[in-house]
């Protein structure tokens, strides 16, 4: 007896110290907590900044509504991960990464395990040089702050929760914007040529013949809620580009953060409750019913009752979902090299013959503005690394692609991924221009005309989906 006791007394310290480190096997199974936190970070520009998502520069003197940078953070005990959503038409990789730095440098949160996307408000302040739009630096400094701090504040106001997803419909707010037209009508594009299928025609024209693609109704939730029932947070992902707003505005994205904690009466919490929507695959989807024509609405009017309709259905979502006291949480990247459509010699030559007779400084034409975007295209490299990232968080999967991704891409990775429900954030760390498929880049059409805004190569899409279908299924 006096050999074996102390050999039992020494089993049972093991058994109840587990989770001290002293035995790592019996650690493995000792309940595991699984917490959430959310904040979100102002970063309304100051009046007079250049406004993205125009061929011409723009430049505004009013607010109509605050933009923001909404960060959800996780953490099931092992690995934590951050999704933030900028109030931005889009952001540099070098900005993100500059964020992402510092949240590293603050948490230790490994940069891979960050997801910052742009919402594509056409009506925030640049922060990419497209087209005719120059970003202010002061700006972007302060931009890059503000989103170090969101997911920071969110990592601070961890705590426990459970989880849950799901996924509803809202068919009536997207359209395919590519069309193609009947036989005889012309469709000339900057460089010369013809295309097949038209960006946005006239609505209620004639001349219209059938949308060159499909939609994606769906609307994705991902809701983490306090133990006592009060919610932190809910996320949706969305496959419409934008609405359109006047001035300095969220559009239907804040609008939708807004509504949301309305309908979900979280309007007292604190820390606040913070909701978040996402652009899906909205590359070639907006918000016009072409087969109609257009009625004159007042402003914000449609902005209001898209958000609206999408919050009911997350909320009718969120009502269904059995939230869950832990899942795993994962994340990983790949950094994918492709190709640039750097432009030729003879099209060069075309490009400085048109710049050379234009009356500017500003390009008015579009043959103008896609003889000067040409000239840019010059020092761009013949290869670029695009991210590729993918999270898991339970069952569910999300890709995040640098880009505008079109539609019928998010469809093929939902079918294809090894985590579901799955979906893809466009827009997200980093900016790489347009995604078409193969096919859309043969009908052309503006999603397609090289420029800062469409360079990667005709065969992008494909690479990134094997990629990103590659990195869920090593996540599962």
């Amino acid at each position: 007896m006096s050999v074996r006791f102390p050999s039992l007394l020494l089993l049972i310290l093991l058994v109840s110290c587990g989770n001290a480190g002293l035995a790592p096997g019996l650690a493995a199974q000792a309940p595991r907590q699984f917490r959430a936190g959310a904040a979100a970070s102002n970063i309304t520009p100051w009046l007079g900044l250049s406004i993205n998502g125009n061929m011409q520069d723009r430049r505004v003197n009013q607010i109509h509504d605050q933009l923001h940078a909404r960060s959800l953070a996780l953490d099931d005990g092992r690995n934590r991960i951050v999704i933030t959503v900028v109030d931005s038409c889009m952001m540099s990789r070098e900005l993100l990464d500059e964020a992402k730095r510092l949240v590293t440098q603050h948490t230790g949160l490994p940069a891979h395990h960050m997801l910052v996307s742009a919402t594509h408000a056409h009506s925030a302040a640049t922060a990419v040089p497209i087209f005719q739009s120059q970003a202010d630096q002061e700006y972007l400094r302060f931009l890059t702050r503000r989103i170090a701090d969101s997911a920071r504040l969110a990592l601070s106001n961890l705590r426990p929760a459970e989880v849950g997803w799901g996924v509803g419909k809202v068919p009536q707010h997207v359209f395919n914007r590519r069309w193609k037209m009947k036989p005889g009508t012309a469709l000339p594009n900057p460089f010369g040529g013809t295309d097949q299928v038209k960006m946005n025609p006239p609505a209620g024209s004639p001349d219209l013949d059938e949308p060159a693609g499909p939609t994606d109704p769906d609307l994705a939730i991902l809701s983490v809620r306090g133990l006592d029932g009060r919610p932190i947070a809910l996320l949706g992902n969305y496959s419409l580009h934008y609405v359109g707003a006047a001035g300095i505005s969220a559009d239907y994205f804040g609008m939708f953060a807004d509504r949301i904690r309305e309908l979900m009466g979280a309007q007292a919490l604190e820390p606040p409750f913070v909701g978040m929507l996402s652009n899906g695959t909205s590359g070639n989807i907006n918000n016009i019913d072409f087969r109609r024509k257009s009625e004159p609405q007042k402003p914000f009017a449609q902005t209001r009752r898209v958000a609206d309709e999408v919050a009911q259905e997350a909320l009718r979502v969120y009502q269904t979902i059995q939230h869950q006291a832990w899942v795993p949480l994962d994340a990983r990247q790949a950094e994918l090299e492709l190709g640039v459509r750097r432009p030729g010699s003879e099209e060069l030559g075309r490009a400085r013959q048109i710049i050379a007779t234009a009356k500017g400084p500003a390009m008015q034409t579009l043959p103008e503005i896609y003889a000067r975007e040409t000239l840019l295209l010059v020092d761009y490299p013949e290869k670029v690394r695009v991210p590729i990232q993918g999270l898991r968080i339970g069952d569910l999967g999300i890709g995040a692609i640098p880009c505008e991704v079109f539609v019928e891409i998010g469809l093929e990775l939902k079918q294809k991924s090894a985590l579901k429900p799955a979906f893809i954030v466009s827009l997200a760390n980093g900016y790489n221009g347009y995604l078409p498929t193969v096919e859309h880049h043969r009908l052309g059409g503006y999603e397609t005309w090289r420029a800062r805004s469409s360079y990667l190569e005709v065969e992008a899409a494909p690479k990134i989906v094997e990629c990103l279908v590659g990195l869920l299924a090593e996540l599962k």
